[in-house]
């Protein structure tokens, strides 16, 4: 599995790209100028792994010795098999938050990867959650106010306003941004109470205002 992914994304490496890439991603690591369909396509040409060890250690090797940005593209979309998640994974989706350190990543893991596993175990995931949102690391942070997206009816508003209220006064251009994003989106099936919410806070960002209403 890591060789082929290796081996397809030199196959489809396009120099030019790869600068583009690196320059809209501000990216410290480099690209190998592999766009969306390309890494598509790789990925249904990869060979199935059945085993849950031998498909968590092709992720990890793929992500903490990736040279190139695409590599941990590719072990983030690889790490989404239903087949295999469980609770137990959390520590290395936190791993991936923290050493990913970039919304790029972080926001698929935060909705796809730890929002299922809340929906799944919220007796463990929504303490952690809470936990993060007053954590020293931003992504963390970002995480716990994010990683409802898509809930709709079934969102934790008491957990969202926890997640929130404890983030509304850091000047954090991602966390404002995340904290606007999520309540745009609870917005959709919540108008009023996330009026009301933003109305309440008069020390919410212009930013975060301006994205939580922004279909209001």
């Amino acid at each position: 599995m890591i060789e082929a992914v290796r081996a397809g994304l030199e196959e489809r490496a396009d120099p030019v790209k790869a600068l583009e890439m690196q320059a809209y991603m501000k990216s410290g690591m480099p690209f190998l100028g592999v766009q969306k369909p390309g890494r598509v396509a790789l990925l249904k040409s990869l060979p199935q792994l059945h085993d849950r060890d031998k498909w968590l250690h092709a992720i990890q090797t793929l992500w903490r010795e990736a040279t190139y940005r695409e590599e941990r593209y590719i072990a983030l979309s690889l790490s989404g098999d239903r087949r295999f998640q469980s609770v137990d994974l959390l520590p290395w989706f936190d791993e991936m938050i923290v050493t990913g350190a970039w919304w790029d990543y972080v926001d698929e893991i935060a909705s796809k990867r730890v929002g299922p596993l809340l929906r799944s175990t919220p007796d463990v995931v929504r303490p952690l959650m809470l936990k993060w949102s007053v954590d020293a690391d931003r992504w963390r942070r970002r995480t716990s106010v994010i990683c409802q997206l898509g809930f709709k009816g079934a969102t934790d508003v008491e957990l969202l306003t926890a997640c929130v209220d404890a983030n509304v006064d850091d000047p954090d251009f991602f966390l404002r941004k995340g904290i606007g994003w999520a309540l745009r989106e609870f917005a959709k099936t919540e108008p009023g109470w996330v009026r009301s919410f933003v109305e309440a806070r008069p020390g919410l960002s212009p930013l975060s205002r301006r994205e939580a209403l922004k279909h209001l």
